[in-house]
């Protein structure tokens, strides 16, 4: 079936007594069992039974299903935020003394939870440009891990080659972990580039409405984890098999131990945003492609970045990777930080916030704000400019959002 139907058609884990059509929240921190042995069986895994609600929920666990049917995917571990979701499966895949190969071009607390918090644990991190594979393999060594970058990078829309940089990955016995929020898995397949484990903030398309904080960790159960120098996962390879050794590790050990499991208020929010996720993320990036095409013409701003557009210089690669639509955000840049804000304080329609892919269109000034805590120098090396304003289309009319444009540069 195609990905609409897939995910209208995932069927209950048990048939609900009243037949409801849309999956009940499951408001409970417990749940009875019939004998001593059916609850033995649920809380030691010999069951498909949830023991506790920090470990599983009914709610929690249906939204998984629906996106492990809809991506094809072994397994799907459903998180409180994206961030919760990158942070759990780094920490499934990395052990003291081993080194992260990951993108400089990451999002802010993407790159403090590696170089930062990881590090503080004894977990090495080693930054590259991922669209230069030549720089990344020559981090690559017996230590390390994982290499973890993100599909169109944010704010500064750099792409870089999937599938080289996954044949890079997997010729050195490592996998490819890829944050892909700004793509969804309805339009962008990462199991067919080579990506073994996919990070998705579910916030964002999913969610489709800022109404809930969530992340998706997908795993594709493709890697043979036997070749992780992480003895953790070795281990567990001879007890799970060569494939499953991660998916264990995140569910049996790590969403019990760490609580972070999405709460089933959010899930059930989510299975929702989930109905209409395509077609949103289709209107908002035809949206999004014209807009862009339409501040070009516009004199006071000095560049507009989209790989959607046939002049950008990742457009042939993008198209490739992600089809004519690649994501509903774009960035401007103006003449200097003031003018930046300025353009910000005069917006009447576009709200002043942070977020992308809500209903709304949203604009912010990254350098001051999800990278304000950088230096100079770190920015400049990061790629993020002062003169930047990114904007995420919403589902407003684009004709209006670029009457909002012009005259906040008025």
């Amino acid at each position: 079936m195609n990905y609409e139907t897939k995910i209208l058609t995932t069927k209950y884990q048990k048939p609900d007594a009243y037949g409801a059509l849309s999956m009940p929240v499951y408001l409970t921190a417990a749940f009875e069992f019939p004998s001593a042995k059916a609850m033995s069986d649920a809380f030691c895994g010999r069951s498909m039974a949830p023991s506790y609600a920090r470990i599983a929920n009914p709610t929690t666990t249906y939204l998984e299903e629906r996106v492990r049917q809809a991506t094809e995917a072994v397994s799907v571990t459903a998180l409180n935020t994206g961030m919760a979701a990158i942070a759990t499966a780094l920490t499934a895949v990395a052990a003291q003394g081993l080194n992260i190969v990951a993108s400089k071009h990451l999002f802010g607390n993407s790159v403090s939870l590696i170089r930062d918090t990881l590090g503080t644990l004894g977990i090495e991190s080693r930054f590259a440009d991922f669209t230069d594979p030549g720089q990344v393999e020559q981090l690559i060594d017996g230590n390390t891990c994982a290499l973890f970058f993100e599909i169109i990078t944010n704010p500064q829309l750099l792409v870089a080659d999937i599938r080289q940089l996954a044949d890079i990955a997997h010729q050195h016995g490592v996998p490819l972990m890829a944050d892909t929020t700004i793509v969804p898995f309805s339009a962008f397949h990462a199991r067919e580039w080579g990506v073994d484990i996919e990070l998705v903030s579910s916030t964002k398309y999913i969610s489709g409405g800022g109404t809930g904080l969530g992340g998706l960790v997908i795993d594709y159960g493709q890697f043979d984890w036997s070749r992780s120098p992480n003895p953790l996962l070795a281990a567990k390879t001879k007890r799970v098999g060569k494939k499953m050794a991660f998916t264990a590790r995140v569910k049996t050990e790590l969403v019990t131990n760490l609580g972070a499991l999405m709460t089933p208020q959010v899930a059930y929010m989510e299975t929702l945003g989930l109905d209409t996720l395509d077609i949103r993320f289709r209107r908002q990036s035809e949206s999004t492609l014209w807009l862009a095409q339409q501040c070009k013409e516009i004199t006071d701003i000095k560049r507009v970045n989209y790989t959607g557009l046939d002049d950008n210089p990742f457009h042939e690669l993008s198209l490739r990777q992600f089809g004519p639509l690649p994501g509903a955000v774009f960035t401007i840049d103006l003449a200097s930080r003031e003018q930046a804000f300025d353009f910000i304080d005069r917006l009447q329609v576009i709200r002043r916030a942070t977020n992308l892919f809500d209903r709304k269109t949203l604009a912010i000034h990254p350098a001051s704000t999800i990278f304000g805590l950088f230096t100079k120098e770190q920015l400049d090396d990061m790629g993020v400019h002062d003169t930047t304003v990114r904007i995420s289309l919403g589902l407003e009319n684009p004709e209006d959002i670029l009457k909002d444009i012009r005259q906040a540069l008025a």
